[in-house]
């Protein structure tokens, strides 16, 4: 099947694949300048940017995820803007607002619509969950929709369009969770760990010392809009297809489903994955297999990629919390047993 697919690639395609290869490297030794370690959640990153997806980063303070977003956007040469989200916050502030101006010559008055910072191509979202959900709503409409809408005039957000938001997991006063089915609008869901103790060290002399990096971007907006199109071109096979299915699938209580796996889903899970992750598993897998310089989807791109996609998406019981079963330990129990299947 592999070696099929391999020669319905383009000359051109093939190109931009190796192409890619090259210029990931270069990305992530840009990156480290600034970042040390997170290689995966890097990869992560371009992974989610490359499908057109969005990105949801959890992790506890300190741990440099705005700077890593910041480096992220400037390695690729991409406009970038902060959004810091606070219980007052309104969804103008984030979408825009329109003002009425006034013609010294003419003396007539007009109305003019005014960006906010959500017209940028990488916008990092930072703690969604402090802002009421009328301003969450409204970020979340434009990561769907690609568009703001004011005075029933459509504004289009500039491509790529890329958004990145990040939660505090040990905060939980004052604070608004996202509701599952807007959970469901981000392709990624990226747990944030602490450094290794070396790097730790490595982190703290670098940062008491003089040293400034200066990041070269590697990748423009043009150029991921071509690997973007790329992503989709991407063959996969049908019995991928099934299996990315097939693993979304099980992580949904079922009285028809029997065994070991039935029995632990219908204790732990009350509601699983729905059919976008299905969707996301295959987009996610053809942009890791182009990042890894392959021309076609193989089972352990989407088996890489299955826990970012999948974790958000489960709504585990309270039986699960009480028994210390994570979102996490439900993928890893269906990629288990799906292992060869």
């Amino acid at each position: 099947m592999t070696e099929t697919v391999l020669t319905q690639a383009s000359g051109d395609d093939v190109a931009l694949v190796r192409d890619l290869k090259s210029k990931t490297e270069s990305l992530k030794l840009e990156i480290g300048k600034a970042i040390i370690g997170q290689d995966e959640i890097v990869e992560s990153l371009l992974i989610c940017l490359l499908s057109g997806g969005h990105c949801l980063l959890i992790g506890v303070p300190g741990l440099a995820k705005t700077l890593l977003v910041r480096t992220f956007s400037e390695a690729l040469r991409i406009a970038f803007k902060r959004i810091q989200f606070t219980p007052d916050l309104m969804p103008s502030d984030i979408t825009g607002t329109e003002i009425i101006e006034e013609n010294q010559a003419t003396g007539r008055r007009s109305y003019r619509f005014v960006r906010g910072p959500i017209f940028a191509n990488v916008v990092l979202a930072d703690e969604i969950n402090r802002t009421p959900p009328k301003t969450q709503a409204a970020l979340l409409e434009a990561m769907q929709e690609y568009q703001v809408t004011a005075s029933g005039e459509d504004h289009p957000l500039p491509l790529p369009f890329f958004v990145l938001a990040t939660q505090n997991p040990i905060e939980q006063e004052g604070t608004y969770p996202l509701p599952e089915a807007q959970l469901d609008r981000f392709m990624f869901s990226l747990r944030v760990d602490y450094p290794s103790r070396s790097e730790e060290i490595e982190i703290v002399k670098r940062n008491t010392s003089a040293f400034t990096p200066k990041i070269e971007p590697v990748l423009g907006g043009d150029e991921v809009l071509t690997l973007q199109r790329l992503v989709r071109r991407v063959p996969v096979s049908e019995d991928l297809v099934e299996y990315a299915v097939t693993l979304a699938t099980a992580t949904r209580p079922s009285k028809d489903r029997n065994g070991d796996l039935g029995d632990f889903i219908g204790k732990y899970v009350s509601w699983g994955a729905g059919p976008r992750a299905s969707f996301y598993l295959v987009l996610a897998a053809k942009a890791r297999a182009i990042l890894h310089g392959h021309y076609a989807v193989s089972r352990e791109d989407i088996r890489s990629i299955a826990p970012q996609v999948l974790r958000h998406r489960i709504v585990a019981t309270f039986r699960a919390e009480a028994d210390g079963v994570t979102p996490d330990t439900i993928v890893e129990r269906v990629l288990e047993i799906h292992s060869e299947s």
